[in-house]
């Protein structure tokens, strides 16, 4: 065996001494493709419910499949360092959306256009800037601690690429592996799940959403005394996939807040304004008029944005003493000269001066690019809670996990001060929206993209991959993941966009189209019957209808009010067809933020309410961010989340009671579920649905006939889709999906 220079407590998998080919094209490509697509499928998550799961386990499942397969053809096999730089690279895409997702669609919520340039520059910037302020930490968060950071999902990984080691990489490690052994079938049975639930998750949504063979969403609104009060599922498979990866106590708190919006505050509020004569704001009509979505876009939102925000910044607080702790630990070994011997390839990091240049460049472009708005003190503002945010996730992402790191509170806070800062300079204009949410959305990707990459350099120090290698390959999955993304987020947004014909909603209003400068065409299906250019004029206030943008003629007339695809109110086209938008929590809160000190404009009474909820949560012992989630959440997709969390529960329970779980801590079953057959299958459930969700929304403007004619015929003839029975018959597709991920989630007993 060749010799391994490590200590034997942390001794990596592959000695430092062992020379095998690493950062090849294969490797790196591969890694760059899978980044794109669970970044893509990560944006749609986090659009639609506000949260993500960890990419790098699947990501490295396909990795060794793949190139097991090519291998069967004749090509050469990969080593286990080549996987390692696969999953780095793959890694990326998955925290990028989540910065993106939640702060950059806040923009279009203010009222500005969501510019391909400022969103691509925002996640370019911002991803990079992560990687490389973590960098100068790596030695000290990931070897130093190496006992005290245990980073799970980096150390999951790890056991995963190890399980997958090609017979050559055994050979290196000092061991052998037999084809036929135990553990090579179980790398192809784990490589065989995962692809299984990419496939069924990408049928299910093609047969439901596309072919319309079912309901998406089942939904039952009560009569009296729970008047107004509702119950509903999005009956898909990331959503169940989700629920299943995160377990059943965030799982079920997150579906008690939807539970108190929909079964309490809904209905408490129908029952107490159904008797007014007149609309109680920021309602513009009468609440006896109003349908349960009315109620919750009028009233409740405005309570779980407040309720959000406070249970975030209560997050920050309670973790105050761990980042002061950990911002001195992650500084601690800056100043120090490394004892490491440099010259092992597993001590080699990209210099101190690239990454001091690299994070120099960055700032100047934040600070000089036209489309961000920015100024020397956001650029510094930018610096100061980057570096300080970037810090705190990598060491709060080696000891609680990514999926508990509180990123959102990080990102509510820097907006916090900024607008705080913004607003004591004056600066109130809608200029300064723009620049405070290019610091918020700058720094919130930072922080998650350092906090993946310390999970990506903990499993290269426990399989021994070169560092520096790894930084190269993390740095081009960003960077190819940030120019994919901007699209993605714009196509998505005006698949779902509706133009309203203004005479439905802002009857009589007329402008001077002579001052109006910008101009714009219909985007999205409805393009397909309107050609023409019009004028483009940004409402403010809500008299004689909604404030928003307005498509305006020539001659002064609104010609259409458009509802955007993210955060939009109407989900109906004029010729119909429905239309499926996407809620965007994360980025309507940031939206209010911004408002609400700013400009002042938001019902503080509503919000306040929002406050006092987590304060009670908080009070009662539990943590409240889940909860208050699930309170702006719409109910029909957190039940199914909870669905998932529950399977998960009955999964863990009886496996817990084989004989190889018997000697186990609490902590290792954890870490052995989050690695079993089911999360596997629920991470190709989340893939495949959400790839072809997104799909199906960019396609919808070039299969509007199709999608016309599938509705007529479905609710015509297919019992499943329309008609009395139709919620309680598509549960049954839905409960296929739901036993098999039970089902394979069980484990065999081992002696």
């Amino acid at each position: 065996m060749p010799y391994d220079p490590s200590p034997a407590s942390v001794k990596p998998y592959i000695p430092a001494s062992a020379q095998l080919p690493e950062m090849t094209f294969r490797a790196l490509i591969v890694g760059v493709i899978l980044g794109m697509v669970f970044g893509a499928s990560s944006l749609y998550l986090v659009l639609k419910v506000g949260l993500t799961v960890s990419a790098s386990i699947p990501v490295a499942v396909i990795a060794i499949t793949l190139f097991g397969l090519a291998k069967k053809f004749g090509a050469r096999e990969l080593s286990i360092l080549e996987n390692s730089i696969t999953q780095t690279a793959g890694s990326a895409g998955e925290s990028l959306a989540f910065g993106l997702g939640a702060t950059m669609p806040a923009i279009m919520i203010l009222g500005f256009d969501l510019e391909i340039t400022r969103v691509m520059l925002v996640a370019v910037l911002g991803g990079l800037l992560g990687i490389l302020m973590m960098i100068p930490m790596r030695r000290t968060m990931i070897v130093d601690q190496h006992f005290e950071l245990k980073y799970p999902e980096g150390t999951a990984c790890a056991e995963v690429l190890k399980a997958g080691a090609t017979p050559g990489s055994r050979a290196a490690a000092g061991e052998a592996l037999d084809e036929n052994s135990n553990e090579a079938k179980d790398a192809r049975r784990r490589a065989f799940i995962i692809f299984g639930g990419f496939g069924l998750g990408l049928l299910y949504k093609v047969v439901s959403i596309s072919l319309k063979g079912w309901k998406d969403t089942v939904n039952f609104i009560f009569g009296a005394p729970l008047k107004a009060g509702s119950i509903g599922a999005e009956i898909s498979p990331e959503l169940l996939g989700v629920g299943y990866i995160i377990g059943p106590r965030i799982a079920m708190i997150m579906a008690g807040g939807g539970v108190l919006s929909y079964l309490l505050l809904i209905p408490m509020i129908k029952f107490f304004g159904e008797q007014l004569a007149v609309p109680v704001a920021p309602g513009t009509m009468l609440i006896k008029d109003m349908t349960p979505d009315d109620i919750r876009s009028a009233y409740v939102l405005y309570i779980g944005a407040g309720a959000v925000a406070t249970g975030g910044l209560i997050s920050l607080v309670r973790s105050l003493p761990t980042i002061w702790h950990g911002l001195k630990a992650g500084l601690s070994g800056l100043g120090k000269a490394s004892s490491a011997d440099k010259s092992l390839r597993t001590e080699q990091d990209m210099s101190f001066k690239s990454v001091v240049i690299g994070c120099l460049a960055i700032i100047a472009v934040i600070t000089f690019a036209t489309p961000l708005h920015m100024n020397v003190l956001g650029a510094l503002l930018i610096l100061m809670f980057g570096f300080l945010f970037s810090t705190v996730s990598s060491r709060l992402t080696g000891e609680v996990g990514s999926s508990s790191n509180p990123i959102s509170g990080m990102a509510v806070a820097t907006l916090l001060f900024t607008c705080l800062i913004f607003l004591v300079m004056g600066w109130t204009g809608g200029q300064y929206y723009v620049t405070a949410l290019s610091v918020g959305a700058i720094v919130c990707i930072a922080a998650s993209n350092a906090g993946t990459t310390s999970q990506d350099l903990k499993t290269g120090f426990l399989v021994g991959a070169t560092p520096r290698l790894q930084q190269y390959a993390i740095l081009a999955g960003a960077l190819a993941s940030a120019l994919i993304l901007g699209p993605i987020l714009l196509k998505l947004n005006d698949a779902g966009t509706v133009y309203v014909p203004a005479a439905k909603v802002a009857p009589g209003i007329t402008v001077d189209a002579s001052k109006l400068t910008a101009s714009a065409q219909l985007q999205g299906p409805q393009a397909a019957t309107d050609h023409n250019t019009y004028k483009v004029w940004q409402k403010t206030d809500a008299n004689g209808g909604p404030a928003g943008k307005y498509l305006v003629t020539d001659d002064g007339k609104l010609a259409y009010l458009v509802d955007p695809g993210i955060n939009g109110q109407y989900h109906q086209r004029p010729d119909g067809s429905e239309v499926k938008k996407f809620d965007a929590p994360k980025a309507v809160l940031m939206s209010y933020i911004i408002k609400g000190i700013l400009d002042q404009q938001l019902p503080w009474t509503l919000v306040l309410f929002g406050v006092m909820i987590s304060i009670v949560l908080e009070m009662a012992g539990v943590s409240s961010l889940a909860f208050t989630v699930g309170v702006y959440l719409p109910l029909v997709s957190t039940l199914p989340i909870a669905i998932g969390g529950l399977i998960r529960w009955a999964v863990d329970r009886r496996n817990n009671q084989l004989p190889q779980y018997e000697k186990l801590s609490d902590h290792e079953c954890q870490a052995a579920g989050d690695r079993s057959p089911g999360t596997l299958l629920a991470s190709g459930y989340i893939a495949g649905g959400a790839l072809a969700g997104i799909v199906i929304a960019i396609t919808a403007g070039l299969m509007t006939d199709f999608d016309n004619n599938m509705n007529k015929w479905a609710e015509a003839a297919n019992p499943f889709f329309a008609g009395a029975s139709a919620d309680a018959l598509s549960i049954i597709p839905y409960a296929v999906i739901c036993v098999l991920l039970y089902w394979v989630g069980r484990e065999k007993a081992q002696p």
